[in-house]
This record gives structure tokens, sequence and C-alpha cells, in this order.
């Protein structure tokens, strides 16, 4: 094989590796697919869980009938220049580990696993033995946060405040992945109402992940983004490199000492 020829062929092999490479970076490369599918429409809806902290406010349009139902939390007074201002909050409520609340005058309400909307129905059903008109009810879920950790540019805790996100905005949240970080390994960490805890591998290269179960993220969800083999290596060198660089500090300063000693 001449000089030419192996030219040739190291630079075709380089541009294989290139192309390959870059098919693992473009998230949802096979979209085609997802527009072609028939899809039946359905609109995501989070699910009271335990440990979750509820706010839940009563309306009527004779608001002293609405008193009862909506506890309030004194606020601590804060000053400013001229006057003295306070404004109560909305009492919580923990939802426990059988999924049961306590509420002013209905007592104990199931509300684990059922919907925001769910959860204001059975609500208003036990107000009607209390009020004349049917009330409004509004149930928000105050604690609703997803984790997004490993291979991304911010790791954090956050909480979302519309009580619904997919996977690609809770990584818009982390900054997005890194360039070390494989978007076909991430990994899901879930767990359900029981307690049973579930890991499941996600690939941000397959357009079907939208179409996926674990598409929308439920509140307490962690995101793992895993590393790819050239930061395993950067790691490795890293600490191979400060290990040499300690050991010949140590062995100058003996060296040094020695030298001091047999002067």
């Amino acid at each position: 094989m001449t000089t030419r020829n192996i030219f040739l062929l190291l630079i075709l092999l380089c541009l294989f590796a290139a192309c390959t490479s870059y098919k693992k970076v473009p998230y949802l490369q096979n979209d085609f697919i997802i527009n072609q599918t028939k899809q039946t429409p359905t609109l995501y809806d989070a699910r009271i869980q335990p440990k979750d902290l509820l706010t839940i406010t009563v309306s009527t349009s004779q608001p002293e009938l609405a008193v009862p139902f909506n506890l309030t939390v004194p606020a601590t007074i804060t000053t400013t220049q001229k006057y003295l201002t306070s404004q109560p909050s909305l009492q919580s409520y923990l939802v426990d580990n059988k999924g049961y609340i306590d509420f002013p005058i209905l007592g104990a309400l199931h509300l684990g696993n059922l919907t925001k909307g769910e959860a204001e129905n059975l609500i208003k059903g036990k107000l009607k033995t209390y009020l004349k008109e049917e009330p409004i009810v509004n149930v928000r879920l105050i604690n609703y946060k997803i984790s997004v950790i490993g291979e991304v540019t911010r790791p954090n805790t956050f909480t979302v405040a519309n009580e619904k996100v997919n996977v690609f905005e809770a990584l818009a949240l982390a900054g997005d992945l890194t360039i070390y970080g494989l978007r076909n390994n991430v990994k899901l960490i879930r767990e359900d109402e029981n307690g049973t805890k579930q890991i499941i591998t996600l690939d941000l290269n397959d357009a079907n992940l939208v179409l996926s179960p674990y598409y929308y993220l439920q509140q307490n969800d962690i995101l793992y983004v895993t590393p790819n083999k050239a930061k395993s290596k950067t790691s490795d060198i890293t600490s191979s490199t400060s290990l040499w660089v300690s050991a010949t500090s140590i062995l100058v300063s003996v060296a040094s000492l020695l030298v001091t000693i047999f002067k």
C-alpha cells in the first residue's frame, strides 16, 4: 500500500469516527416516526403522594361561610419606615404515609394518588353537608420538586410551580448536559406512593421518549446523567497526576532533608 493510500485511509477513518460520534449528540433523532404515529392525546396531571404539601382554599359567594375551611398561619410582623405590616399565609397540609390529610371540620380525607381535579371534587362533595351552594375549591401542590444531577451544567433541586415538567424542561433548568454526558444513558430514579423504587434508563436520542410514560416527571424524581468514557479517563488521569505530584514532592523533601543532614 502506497503512502498516498494510507493517508486517504486515515482520512476516511477520521471521517467515519466523526460521523459515529455525531450520531450520539442530537436529541430526538427519529422524530419523523412520532409525527406519523397515531396518538391518543392525554394531558399530564400530577398525582398526590405521601409527604406532599398542599394548600387548599374554599371560596363561596358568602366569604364568611368559607372561613372555617380556610385556616391561616399568623405571619411575622415586619416593619417599614412608618408602618407595621403582616400578611397571614394559608395553612399547608402534609399528606401522611397512608395518603390522608386532616382537614378542618371534614376530618381525615384520603387524597393519596388523586389528581388535583379529583381531590377538588372530593372536597366539594364533602362540603355539601355544610354549605348550601357549591363552593370553589382550589388544591395546589407547593413542594413539587425534581432533582437533576451528574453531567449537567448546574446540578440542583428545582421547585416547579405549575406542577408539570418533562425531561427536557428539567435538563434545561440544569443548564443542559455537559460534553461528557451520555445522552442515551440518563437514569430516572423514581419512588411511588407505596415506597417502591425504580431506576429507568432514558435515551434522549430516541424521539419515542416523548411518548414514554416517563417523559413527564413526577414530584421528587431524580435525573442522573451518566458520564462518558472520556470523562472517566480524564478523572483517572487527574487522579494519577495528583498522586505522582504528591509522591514526587515527598521524595524531593526527603532528599533535601538527607542532603542537609549528611553535609
